[in-house]
């Protein structure tokens, strides 16, 4: 149930109407307040205040209806650009960005700003009476010393509003074109990889390797779709309950379908009820999500540098930002503990045991993933040697450093295959140097 709720919290924040509906609703709430405080005093307090310039019903109900008007346009607008620039993006640079475009807040709170200041005006508008109109009550009659009612102070609001709205205009305007911008983009993938990194593998590596896993009853899948999220703790509630162990057969990320074997249970007491719990501790889906999920990041980042490097594109320049990237993060991966699962706290190694990944997985997924469409570029050949080797300084295991090398041999081997010429003596010359730097890397640690 937790880790459907959680599931569902993602969705929700790659939304277009979460946002804007929470501005709404307390735009609202802010007009049946102001309204009240202005019958109670303020519109007659500011309506003898000159240098305000208190405003007529007339006035007051054109400004709104312009406010109200010119607000539901701008929103329509913004809504209609934004969605131009995400099927740009994600046409250009890959459709599972689609996900990182609908998670930007500068969007969502730009959408959210115009339609609040719009439903606030309207409801301001609804109490605007002019002078020839008959009041509804008494005490409404008397509120205000003028013949009709204007809500001054809600009328002062909703020009600050507007104001804001303006604000909020020129930044969505600056915004989307840097935001669509490839940098921009690499960028945004880059630092939220490294920043998850840090925190799903906090300790640095001290050289040991997953253990052994034990073998049980295989629990299998009743639905298809991608695991988006594990509730780590419930499953711990339930191994700690049961007297057992559960020991994950998939990932974030994997797809299951039915009769699939996703988890296993050993020792203990295990019946159908509990068999149901920990199918309930994963929620799956229709698309992968960052979540819990580290290769998705790192698989977009992969997405970016093959278009980049198809030739359709030939844009090699792309590619070897996304290395740079790629390779920062690959660096952060060889200098930590990989024995962890994607949450740290709230389970027990012995009773929830994650599918963890040692480095070599988290290399091939990435500069492996590359290496075929790298080899066919001489620039990002020679870059991708160079990523390379800035990954291998962080590492302090010469297991890493050896899986390091190895990945820099093969694309040597699938370039010779691609290159010829003076572009293929280049990348000799300049692998003779990467692996010269890797065996004096190697002789300094011993």
């Amino acid at each position: 149930m937790i880790a459907t709720l959680r599931s569902w919290w993602v969705s929700v924040n790659a939304s277009y109407w979460f946002y804007p509906a929470i501005f709404s609703g307390l735009a609202a709430i802010l007009a049946f307040v102001t309204v009240y405080i202005d019958r109670v005093w303020a519109a007659e307090y500011l309506s003898q205040v000159d240098w305000l310039s208190p405003a007529r019903p007339d006035g007051a109900r054109n400004t709104l209806t312009v406010i109200a008007g010119s607000m539901i346009g701008v929103a329509s607008t913004v809504f209609s650009i934004t969605i131009a620039a995400v099927a740009y993006a994600s046409g250009t640079y890959g459709p599972r960005l689609l996900t990182n475009f609908m998670e930007d807040r500068g969007n969502q709170l730009s959408l959210g700003t115009f339609i609040a200041t719009f439903v606030y005006a309207v409801m301001v508008l609804r109490v605007v009476r002019s002078e020839g109109e008959q009041a509804t009550t008494v005490a409404d009659a008397v509120s205000t010393i003028a013949p009709g009612f204007v809500p001054q102070l809600s009328l002062l609001i909703a020009t600050v509003m507007v104001a804001v709205a303006v604000a909020v205009l020129v930044y969505f305007l600056n915004h989307i074109p840097s935001s669509i911008r490839i940098n921009t983009v690499l960028e945004g993938i880059g630092e939220r990889l490294i920043r998850d990194l840090k925190r799903r593998f906090p300790e640095d590596d001290d050289g040991t390797e997953p253990g052994e896993r034990p073998d049980g009853d295989a629990i299998t899948a009743r639905d298809s779709g991608y695991v988006q999220i594990i509730d780590f703790s419930s499953l711990d509630d339930i191994a700690e309950a049961r007297g057992g162990t559960i020991v994950l057969n998939v990932r974030t990320g994997d797809f299951v379908h039915p009769d699939m074997t996703f988890a296993k249970v050993a020792g203990g007491e295990w019946d159908d009820e509990a068999i149901g719990e920990i199918r309930d501790c994963f929620a799956m889906g229709g698309r992968r999500t960052p979540t819990q999920d580290l290769e998705f990041l790192i698989d977009e980042l992969v997405e970016i540098a093959l278009r980049a490097l198809s030739p359709g594109i030939n844009d090699p320049f792309t590619a070897i930002t996304a290395m740079h990237w790629l390779g920062a993060a690959t660096g952060e991966i060889a200098r930590r503990d990989l024995t962890r699962g994607p949450e740290q706290g709230g389970y027990k190694r012995d009773r929830v045991m994650p599918l963890a990944d040692d480095f070599t997985h988290f290399l091939g997924r990435g500069f492996g993933g590359i290496r075929a469409s790298a080899a066919g570029s001489p620039l990002a050949a020679k870059n991708f040697l160079d990523c390379l080797y800035a990954s291998a300084t962080a590492s302090s295991s010469q297991r890493r450093r050896d899986a390091i090398a190895k990945e820099g041999a093969l694309l040597l081997s699938q370039a010779r295959g691609s290159l010829s010429g003076p572009a293929l003596d280049e990348l000799e010359t300049r692998y003779g140097n990467f692996r010269e730097t890797m065996a004096a890397m190697a002789t300094r640690a011993v």
